[in-house]
């Protein structure tokens, strides 16, 4: 749809925006410098970012990232993942919330799942690749 394209347009052309977007953002396989540019810039005008730290495990912890991002990160384990998940949605309805995940998005059934239950909630998904064992 028309929103959808806006959205990627302003991914893409780096400027800021008014619509909200849950972003699901991959960290590559070993520190807080494997994340992109474009995850980069994503989760540091995000307005709350979280680790998902239960599929996966990166080699450096949750300070080291919020060191190199220059902001708070918060470290979502199962429980958050799978029972607080529409909390997390429904402040994605607001604003741009990033799910940090080791490796890419992709890898774990959990994240699909939580992508689905967005899209079913009417809240818009972006999605960065990053490098994972599988690909």
């Amino acid at each position: 749809n028309a929103v959808s394209i806006l959205r990627v347009y302003f991914l893409f052309a780096g400027a800021a925006c008014n619509l909200t977007m849950l972003y699901l953002v991959g960290l590559g396989l070993a520190d807080a410098k494997d994340i992109t540019v474009k995850g980069f810039e994503i989760v540091k005008r995000a307005h709350r970012v979280y680790l998902e730290a239960y599929t996966s495990i990166l080699t450096v912890g949750k300070e080291a990232l919020e060191e190199f991002y220059g902001r708070e990160v918060i470290l979502a384990d199962r429980e958050t993942v799978e029972s607080l998940s529409n909390e997390v949605l429904s402040d994605a309805k607001e604003n741009d919330i990033v799910l940090l995940v080791v490796g890419d998005p992709f890898g774990a059934t959990t994240h699909t799942d939580f992508v689905l239950r967005a899209r079913e909630a009417g809240i818009e998904v972006g999605v960065v690749h990053n490098a994972s064992i599988m690909n």
